[in-house]
């Protein structure tokens, strides 16, 4: 089971050692393909993605961006199941077994399975975290409950209205990170980072809680530099990844070319002054 280790803090750490950021790419299992699915997932880590944040395909995923939300609809029109996701998942963790692996999900799809098996079968398909996106903090007691049993952390969304006490309350919690809104809205591509994301991880740093990655809105290697130098400890990029899955249906070849560019750049982003 994936509790057995904490692949989020050997991640930190050795990306600390190494003065780095973490760059991690997100993108919906299942598109186009389950099979195109593994191979983009291949590129990303061998391209040098730290982690994968990945999304399970769900018909009305409230906190997503146009783009997302297609990329979700293209794996539900191939047919793709909660099943054909855990299959996926297996496969990377036992090609890839120092890889944190993140889900980011609806409480839905967790409620539909049960909590409990829903949590039970993940971890065994090796996840590391869940973020059920459309549940709050106040709201989390019943995941929060499963997730422990199953020895998957439980990862929480904070965005630049997020109070004092909810901050608090996240740092209280084993989580291998805390997932920072760069602003407020829906996932998708930016030219700039919100002011507020300063603010927020002070904020968090403060707090202690999880180390705070940045996510919606990056997805240029400047933004990546920008939220470090914000204080975050790496970046979430989901919008960008998935337009050049968009662009690329039909050229698998030239899809990973374009993707392994991406994430190179990215990556080399997250260097350390």
């Amino acid at each position: 089971m994936s509790g057995s280790r904490d692949r989020y803090r050997e991640l930190f750490e050795r990306l600390a050692r190494r003065r780095e950021g973490a760059f991690v790419p997100f993108v919906v299992l299942g598109d186009p393909s389950p099979e195109i699915s593994w191979r983009i997932l291949e590129t990303l880590v061998a391209a040098g993605a730290d982690a994968l944040e990945l999304g399970l395909p769900f018909s009305d995923p409230i906190a997503d961006g146009a783009r997302v939300q297609a990329a979700g609809q293209r794996a539900l029109a191939q047919g793709v199941k909660l099943g054909d996701c855990l299959e996926l998942l297996t496969r990377l963790r036992a090609e890839h077994p120092d890889l944190p692996v993140g889900l980011l999900t609806y409480a839905n799809l967790v409620v539909h399975r049960g909590a409990q098996p829903f949590y039970r079968d993940v971890a065994t398909a090796g996840v590391d975290s869940v973020l059920v996106a459309d549940v709050p903090l106040n709201e989390s007691g019943p995941f929060d409950a499963a997730a422990r049993s199953a020895e998957v952390q439980h990862v929480f969304l904070v965005a630049p209205n997020s109070s004092d006490e909810v901050l608090q309350r996240i740092a209280e919690r084993d989580a291998g990170y805390t997932y920072c809104l760069a602003r407020g809205g829906v996932t998708g591509e930016r030219t700039d980072l919100s002011g507020q994301a300063r603010t927020l991880l002070q904020r968090v740093r403060r707090a202690q809680a999880p180390p705070p990655l940045l996510g919606f809105g990056i997805s240029t290697p400047e933004h990546v530099r920008h939220a470090l130098a914000m204080g975050a400890r790496g970046a979430i990029s989901g919008s960008a990844v998935v337009r050049r899955i968009e662009e690329h249906l039909g050229h698998p070849e030239l899809l990973r070319e374009r993707l392994k560019s991406f994430v190179r750049d990215m990556k080399s982003a997250t260097a350390l002054p």
